[in-house]
């Protein structure tokens, strides 16, 4: 029941997802990415690689699933429900012209499937479709052209709409990810605030440890609030 209701909790899901990229940087590809990911500490690893034919994508992602699952890490498969399952990935990222409703009855016993978003009944629609959390475009990005951003009012909509978490992403980096936080995500998930970094590996650093700086301030603010009442 709790698959399709959407009661999942919104302590679920990774704080920092990474979402590999090639050709942001000469000769840095999705493996250098993940590799960055994982010694950085991000929470999940999402293979976004639409230049790749399934062909080229299986094994990718075949020697991705190993390097996560040895770190403890969720790893993601974007849009390829069937190399997701294929590799044994942790989940599958689809968007709304990926038919989402469709793809829960395909996946593996505890994989996890994420649904991009825009609006609150397409949060409600996921949940229903069994989704495990939603990803929302908060601002526009040249690695997304074709995601619509619904900037943080939009992001406050979706999150009050669901019991899901939320993932944001779009535009983000170590200097925004707090208000992400704020406005009722669980997480954010990045691109080129990783893979076009100079050092990969001290800005997955640097994002982690903005959002558990954010984390910390929102628990104490709770606790002051409630202290006060």
């Amino acid at each position: 029941m709790a698959a399709t209701s959407g009661v999942r909790s919104r302590s679920f899901g990774p704080k920092l997802m990474v979402v590999t990229s090639a050709g942001l940087v000469d000769g840095r590809g999705h493996r250098e990415v993940a590799a960055a990911a994982i010694a950085g500490g991000a929470d999940a690893v999402q293979l976004r690689a639409p230049e790749l034919p399934d062909r080229d994508l299986l094994p990718l992602a075949a020697n991705l699933v190993s390097a996560c699952r040895a770190a403890g890490m969720l790893f993601i498969v974007n849009d390829r429900l069937q190399v997701a399952v294929a590799a044994a990935a942790g989940g599958v990222h689809l968007g709304q012209g990926d038919r989402p409703g469709r793809a829960r009855a395909f996946l593996l016993p505890g994989m996890v499937l994420g649904v991009s978003v825009e609006t609150p009944e397409q949060a409600r629609q996921a949940a229903r479709s069994g989704a495990a959390y939603l990803g929302v475009t908060v601002w526009p990005t040249a690695t997304k052209p074709g995601a619509t951003p619904v900037g943080l009012n939009g992001l406050r909509a979706v999150c009050a709409a669901t019991c899901l978490p939320v993932i944001g992403i779009g535009g983000i980096d170590a200097g925004n990810a707090a208000q992400v936080l704020a406005a009722g995500a669980r997480g954010v998930a990045v691109v080129s605030a990783v893979g076009a970094a100079g050092d990969m590996v001290a800005a997955t650093r640097a994002l982690a440890a903005a959002l558990e700086r954010s984390c910390a301030t929102g628990a104490a603010g709770s606790r002051d609030t409630g202290a006060a009442g």
